[in-house]
């Protein structure tokens, strides 16, 4: 998160005291102004993670009540996603690397041009395949109220695929 959002964050979530933490909640009249209800200790349940897997791994098993088998599932499908977003994007990196190339030169070079284009689009259809597998894999460990739950998610916006 960007510093400059700290303030808004601690102001927002803990009803207008941003030095408001934690360990301070409930010791006076202020309990419920301070954001220390019952929707703070849901969101305390998250934690203070790092970017990366965990975040999402522990909102969806907030969210979707999830036991300890489907999380442990769930962490490896959020993995390969990760680790196949990352590839995809190195290959962008490299693909706007060879359209530099292609056009710097004295003359255009259109076969250097034409294949990273063809990279791009073998990039692009490996994404797609990787999201339709994690996807089905998800359907496989859920049951189908956990199933509505997600797909709920995902047409809201709260889920970005």
């Amino acid at each position: 998160m960007y510093p400059g959002m700290l303030y808004w964050w601690k102001v927002r979530h803990y009803g207008g005291e941003a030095g408001v933490h934690a360990g301070r909640c409930g010791y006076d009249a202020g309990y419920a102004r301070r954001g220390c209800g019952p929707a703070y200790e849901a969101s305390r349940r998250f934690g203070d993670a790092g970017l990366g897997v965990r975040r999402p791994l522990r909102f969806l098993a907030f969210k979707l009540e999830l036991d300890e088998k489907q999380v442990a599932e769930l962490a490896k499908i959020l993995a390969d996603l990760k680790t196949e977003r990352a590839q995809a994007e190195v290959d962008g990196r490299r693909t706007l690397a060879s359209f530099a190339d292609a056009l710097g030169r004295e003359q255009f070079d259109e076969t250097a041009a034409q294949q990273a284009a063809q990279l791009r689009v073998a990039t692009a259809e490996r994404l797609r395949d990787a999201v339709v597998q994690a996807l089905k894999r998800l359907h496989a460990i859920l049951d189908p109220e956990q199933r509505e739950r997600l797909a709920y998610l995902i047409r809201t916006g709260t889920l970005a695929l």
